[in-house]
């Protein structure tokens, strides 16, 4: 198990307006969710067909974006991602601001350097976790359309959002 603390001060990094997530936070966790896997499994079809994904299997990862107090947690079952409840203990915690998050959708920092500089936080099953960013970091984005286009979108947001929010 590990457990890395976050230490970017509000000072140094880009937070979300507290008021602009408040309308966010107050939509169940379940809908965020759905949401995402929807996206996930449309984006990482070839790999969820070709097992690349299976390590997810039974098992729950927590997504946690802090300053837009959004949760929600994601599983595989039948070769297909899901929401899952987060009442439940996840296997596996990912938590970072938007910023950190858009950073590593831009693919403006790769992930070593945003959890060793503890800008994303692990927590849980080491295993699972390496997992995790072992897969992020073999992701060919060029070949997949829509993660092709987030990173340019989040490349393009990421100098407007900064100087908006830092």
């Amino acid at each position: 198990m590990f457990n890395t603390a976050m230490t970017d001060s509000p000072d140094k990094v880009p937070l979300f307006p507290r008021p602009l997530s408040l309308p966010l936070a107050a939509i169940p966790s379940r809908v965020h969710g759905t949401v995402v896997v929807t996206v996930l499994n449309r984006v990482f079809a070839s790999a969820l067909r070709d097992g690349e994904m299976d390590y997810l299997q039974g098992r729950t990862v927590r997504i946690h974006i802090r300053d837009m107090q959004l949760t929600f947690c994601i599983t595989l079952q039948q070769g297909r991602l899901v929401a899952s409840r987060t009442k439940n203990m996840p296997d596996l915690s990912i938590t970072g601001t938007l910023h950190a998050f858009l950073l590593l959708a831009a693919r403006c920092e790769d992930t070593d350097t945003l959890f060793f500089q503890r800008r994303l936080q692990m927590e849980g099953d080491t295993e699972l976790g390496l997992e995790v960013k072992n897969f992020l970091d073999g992701l060919d984005v060029d070949a997949l359309w829509l993660p092709r286009h987030i990173s340019s979108m989040a490349q393009k947001a990421l100098p407007l959002y900064e100087r908006t929010f830092s």
